[in-house]
Order: C-alpha cells, then structure tokens, then sequence
C-alpha cells in the first residue's frame, strides 16, 4: 500500500463516529489475530468474538429461538 493509500484511509476514518471508529479498529486486530495463527492451528474462539455482525442472521438470537418454538408447537399441535 503506498503512503498516499494509507493516509486517505486515514482521512476517511476520521469522517467516521467515534463508535465506527471502535468497530473499524476492533475488527482490523480480529482479523490480525486470525491471520497470526501458526499454520494448521485453528482459531480460539477468543480470537473469533465479535467477528460477526450482530444480528448475524438478521434476527435476534431471542426472537428466533421464540419463533422456532412457536412453529413447533403449531406443529405438534397439527399432528
């Protein structure tokens, strides 16, 4: 990456909400901790926390498991 590259990232972060910035540096030392693994060695689930965007599905983890339950008594109850 030449220096001009990386001080428009840094221009552009500066744009961000402290909030954004947060998630941004968080989520570039998750991914620097994945790739420092030694090769083969799977990732700790430490080293995962917080990598997926929450919700990861699109619903909260909560409601599905209330709608699941829902659709199978709604099921039972047919049978």
């Amino acid at each position: 990456m030449s220096t001009a590259e990386y001080t428009q990232i840094l221009r552009d972060a500066e744009h961000l909400s402290p909030e954004e910035q947060r998630e941004l540096v968080e989520v570039l030392l998750q991914r620097l901790r994945v790739r420092d693994l030694p090769e083969g060695e799977a990732p700790r689930f430490e080293d995962l926390a917080g990598t997926a965007p929450y919700p990861l599905c699109g619903e909260d983890a909560q409601e599905y498991i209330t709608r699941m339950r829902a659709e199978w008594d709604e099921r039972e109850e047919r049978l």
